[in-house]
């Protein structure tokens, strides 16, 4: 599961080509501040190499992560299942750090890359992103499980989530995108 080991395809943008479309489409994500190539991660500023879609992208990946209604804890749980299944490095290192932010343990860690979790609605969320990834679709009993702790928002909002970093995960190995200075890959 390494990026690196990948050729660049579509480097970052150069600095000298950052302009006023490409600031428009990170302040979607983020502050003034981080809108330049020294503070910008890698995956972001590769995306401005098309800043349109950066910008669409970005306002659905937003919502993904800050306004969606599932809990922080579970949606990285998910996030880090697609990461493994789909060996994506960058994202896999991303939201470890994100998912210890929001609870989750070294050993949640660790059950994700077996599918196994203690407790039984992580199960069941491992068990639907596997679904959504071998066949498109989550079966009765999963969508009926899920719906023990979710509403009907909450298993949309799951289903877009991991459609959502499928495609992140697609972008960034068919890119190239080389890990951030500060992902830290013994983990």
């Amino acid at each position: 599961m390494n990026e690196r080991n990948r050729s660049v395809r579509l480097p970052p943008l150069p600095a000298d080509q950052w302009d006023d479309e490409v600031d428009k489409a990170l302040a979607v994500m983020l502050p003034k501040e981080r809108r330049n190539p020294e503070r910008a991660s890698n995956i972001l500023t590769t995306f401005v190499r098309h800043p349109a879609l950066t910008k669409e992208f970005l306002k659905f990946n937003v919502h993904l992560l800050f306004g969606s209604t599932l809990p922080a804890r579970e949606r990285e749980l998910a996030i880090l299942r697609v990461a493994h299944r789909t060996e994506s490095a960058y994202e896999w290192l991303q939201h470890v750090r994100m998912g210890g932010n929001e609870g989750l343990t070294e050993q949640d860690i660790a059950g994700v890359q077996l599918g196994k979790a203690d407790d039984e609605f992580d199960r069941t969320i491992l068990v639907g992103v596997d679904e959504l990834m071998d066949s498109y679709e989550l079966s009765d009993a999963t969508w009926a499980a899920l719906g023990e702790r979710w509403d009907d928002r909450q298993r949309m909002d799951f289903v877009f989530t991991i459609g959502c970093y499928i495609t992140v995960a697609m972008a960034l190995k068919t890119f190239g995108i080389e890990l951030d200075s500060d992902q830290n890959p013994g983990r």
